[in-house]
């Protein structure tokens, strides 16, 4: 296969193993861990992965280095999390864009996309979030060279060329240490979010014009730096996600997500106005 994977650990023994049988089919396969102490290595080079380790500094940057740092096999790079899983239609697709570059059929002078966003079936409780948490658009498949990420969580992608936008999704298991473990990791996410949102209110106007770009993502992004200035945050995205989202129609799986997401958001709010407040020399809490 053309294509290298690209991995991301932390104490992922558990998960690791159904991605790697997922992804057997790729002779390069690459983990890049952050300092992991169970037997996520071991898991890792059974399967005849590539390992790198260093310490966790965000997703922006740790993506960054591993971009600078790591020689893939191949040109083509497709980067996924221990819970998440190829599959086989989604394996054809990205076969098939590679081995159009390796004949020859494609080439940057062409402008053909160097790098592709790809969506998700996200999954809770057995049940596929298909309203709740629809696929979306996530950079995943792409040339390192021709790509640097920023923000320290959610990664936003700065890509040197065009872009693509895969039709099929990967599996994505966002639960799949139990709930306990999903808000320790919001909690830290958090945190990196209530960082961005001041970022964003200091640097980033509102450009109206964005909303009505060509590509999605970036009406997207224009969306989410709008969001950052509206009041009831965790409110408004309970019901954008539940009603018109129609996240009701995932049941009580959806139901309970949803009500997790407004939680998130509402954790981003209290830890901006905490900062906020740090850095006018007053008590945060």
């Amino acid at each position: 296969m053309p294509v290298s994977i690209f991995i991301q650990t932390l104490n992922e023994e558990a998960n690791l193993p159904g991605l790697l049988e997922s992804v057997s089919f790729a002779d390069d396969i690459v983990v890049l861990d952050s300092l992991s102490t169970d037997g996520t290595r071991a898991v890792a080079e059974a399967a005849g992965a590539r390992w790198y380790e260093r310490p966790f500094d965000g997703r922006g940057p740790h993506q960054n280095w591993a971009m600078e740092n790591i020689d893939f096999k191949h040109r083509w790079v497709f980067y996924l999390d221990a819970d998440e899983r190829m599959t086989p239609e989604l394996r054809s697709e990205i076969e098939a864009i590679a081995d159009a570059w390796e004949s020859g059929e494609k080439s940057r002078e062409k402008a053909d996309p160097v790098a592709y966003y790809c969506g998700r079936k996200n999954y809770f409780r057995g049940t596929w979030l298909k309203h709740a948490m629809p696929p979306g658009n996530i950079m995943r498949f792409f040339q390192p060279p021709h790509i640097r990420f920023a923000r320290l969580a959610n990664p936003a992608p700065t890509v040197d060329g065009e872009i693509g936008y895969l039709r099929e999704h990967f599996i994505h298991y966002n639960f799949s240490k139990g709930l306990r473990e999903w808000i320790e990791r919001h909690n830290r996410y958090s945190t990196y979010e209530a960082q961005e949102t001041i970022k964003a209110l200091a640097d980033n106007p509102v450009k109206l014009g964005n909303l009505f770009s060509a590509d999605r993502n970036t009406r997207r992004l224009e969306l989410k730096n709008i969001s950052f200035r509206m009041p009831f945050r965790p409110s408004l995205k309970f019901i954008y996600m539940y009603l018109l989202g129609r996240g009701f129609l995932d049941g009580r799986a959806g139901f309970t997500y949803c009500r997790l997401q407004a939680m998130y958001e509402y954790m981003i709010v209290l830890k901006v106005t905490e900062m906020q407040r740090e850095a006018k020399g007053l008590q945060g809490s």
